[in-house]
């Protein structure tokens, strides 16, 4: 069993725009070991540590935290797109053994097509050339703007985070879900998938987990349990709610697959997807 999706971070690097004194329950530091408490009583024997601040020092950072951490199978870094020399830096990272991929902060930048720049696309190449996994940190107005890349970059391997970050309601959203269909139908489809992850958050506060139950079986439908990767959110998740709580909603979204199925969304899919 593998959480495909956790974060540690210090505040006193001083790098993390996002994380304000009014997101309380997760304005603190949080180390791996914090994170090992809790998945490990949930069975889980790995995972993989993602990126929270946009600089060259969290990626470093987040490496040698996880040589430290034998529980961390791999890394999600951060490299400047942009920066004259970012395809030798992807390379000079390839080399690290734990790092598995690179993710741009594209949510919080204000064209939602900036990754379509041509001068980042040698860097995706470089990406795709390293065996290296881009994470797709996005809002639903990404959405077609990510297949335009899938479609121009057929050797790169693309993980969609968090479902793409659809804002809860009710019911699953028609615009959200085709869209959602139409990212999942692209060319060989086995190289894109997509994390079961993140989606409490998005709910209104003090939802039951229960709530991301349609959206969760609308992923299943459109990427099938082989490209559905698990992944906890973790410290973020608590801004919503707990770690084992959310365990047990997705073991039961998860009931009515095969063992085999199961095993593939919890673990299975994330090993293959980023080489751990």
């Amino acid at each position: 069993m593998i959480d495909a999706h956790f974060h540690a971070w210090s505040l006193a690097r001083g790098d993390y725009g996002w994380l304000t004194p009014d997101l309380k329950p997760i304005y603190r530091d949080v180390h791996v070991v914090d994170w090992q408490v809790l998945a490990q009583a949930q069975g889980i024997q790995g995972g993989v540590l993602v990126q929270a601040a946009p600089t060259d020092a969290e990626t470093q950072y987040l490496l040698a935290q996880a040589r430290l951490h034998p529980m961390v199978t791999g890394v999600v870094g951060w490299v400047d797109m942009q920066a004259p020399d970012a395809v030798a830096q992807v390379k000079r990272l390839a080399r690290e053994p734990l790092l598995k991929g690179l993710r741009p902060m594209l949510q919080d930048l204000s064209d939602p097509a900036w990754i379509l720049q041509d001068s980042i696309a040698p860097v995706l190449q470089a990406m795709a050339q390293c065996d290296l996994v881009f994470d797709a940190l996005i809002t639903p107005q990404h959405l077609p703007h990510m297949r335009v890349l899938i479609e121009r970059h057929l050797d790169l391997t693309v993980v969609i985070d968090h479902g793409a970050k659809p804002t809860m309601a009710k019911e699953v959203t028609a615009e959200w879900a085709c869209a959602i269909e139409s990212l999942a139908s692209t060319t060989d489809p086995s190289r894109v998938v997509c994390k079961m992850s993140g989606l409490w958050t998005q709910a209104e506060p003090g939802s039951a987990c229960e709530v991301v139950t349609p959206w969760c079986q609308a992923l299943l439908r459109s990427f099938g349990p082989e490209r559905l990767i698990w992944g906890s959110d973790w410290p973020v998740l608590e801004l919503a709610g707990c770690y084992e709580r959310w365990r047990q909603v997705s073991l039961e979204i998860l009931k009515n697959y095969t063992d085999g199925q199961q095993a593939a969304v919890l673990g299975g899919n994330a090993r293959r997807i980023y080489r751990l």
